[in-house]
């Protein structure tokens, strides 16, 4: 992986081992810091709610053995909740709290890779030294005692800005960062002339789903690989191809280079209402495993 940034942008680069290149836009401060906000709300508004469902329970069934029961839960669960919050809902929601969803926001491996549930245990264990250092409440008014803390976050804040990726505490620690989550890009329109793509293309399952990233890498692919060699080709295809044609159960001698022309062509060119491909002199060719013994008229 390799990343640089540009002067004066909050662009930065992520270079797939690949050699695939992704353009992200780093989330500033003034954007992170309203969805942090929003979810202070929504942490305190489950806590809330499940404070009153706890003391209705323990008022309907009127035992004194269950409010010690009922106190102790609300304990934990105020643990749970104030501190695995964040980490829980960007381990399952792509990197996206409730308030990152709202603001367009959501964090990433540094590779550019969806975040796992290490790196988001981590950094959201770490926040609290992003949210030194505290001040008291008698700072602001004299006759408060001094018991309750408000978090100024400088720290975090002065390691935003100092950053090249825009990154906290927590973000170096866990090898993550914040980008603005991208609402559409623009499709890709190369052409593909090769009349063995629409026949191998026909074989991939239905009911493979591209992820959003794997269709970028499909685009940027067939955009730039008229301007490499064969053989290049086939060492950048390398890494994408042979984990679909295990997934697919193709032969193994598929070519590499063709197999992402077939997954581009399904995913972007082919219309579900079209007619089915002409196979031509393909025809009775099984790139599938189970098929080998099958003849094959013309290789793939």
């Amino acid at each position: 992986m390799g990343a640089t940034s540009r002067p004066l942008d909050t662009t930065i680069e992520v270079v797939t081992p690949e050699n695939i290149a992704f353009e992200y836009q780093l989330a500033g401060p003034f954007r992170r810091l309203p969805a942090y906000l929003i979810d202070i709300l929504v942490r305190y508004g489950i806590i809330a709610a499940l404070a009153l469902t706890l003391v209705f329970v323990v008022g309907m069934i009127d035992v004194d053995i269950l409010g010690s029961f009922a106190f102790g839960a609300g304990l934990v669960s105020y643990f749970l909740i104030s501190w695995f919050y964040g980490a829980a809902m960007e381990t399952y929601f792509n990197g996206r709290t409730v308030g990152k969803w709202m603001f367009g926001i959501r964090v990433i491996d540094v590779d550019g890779c969806p975040i796992t549930g290490r790196r988001a245990i981590i950094r959201n264990l770490l926040r609290i030294a992003d949210l030194a250092p505290m001040s008291t409440l008698p700072s602001l008014a004299m006759d408060m005692p001094p018991m309750l803390f408000i978090p100024t976050g400088i720290v975090g804040m002065i390691s935003v800005i100092c950053t090249r990726r825009m990154q906290r505490l927590g973000d170096i620690a866990a090898g993550t960062m914040v980008i603005v989550d991208e609402k559409t890009w623009r499709l890709p329109v190369a052409k593909i002339e090769d009349p063995r793509v629409a026949p191998l293309a026909s074989f991939i399952p239905g009911d493979y789903l591209v992820s959003r990233s794997m269709a970028r890498t499909l685009a940027i692919y067939a955009e730039r690989r008229h301007y490499l060699t064969p053989g290049r080709r086939a060492e950048i295809a390398r890494h994408l191809a042979i984990p679909l044609i295990e997934r697919f159960e193709f032969v193994s001698d598929v070519d590499f280079d063709l197999l992402m022309l077939a997954l581009y062509y399904r995913t972007f060119l082919a219309d579900p209402s079209d007619e089915p491909a002409d196979l031509g002199p393909l025809a009775g060719y099984s790139p599938l495993r189970r098929d080998q013994n099958r003849a094959i008229p013309a290789a793939i």
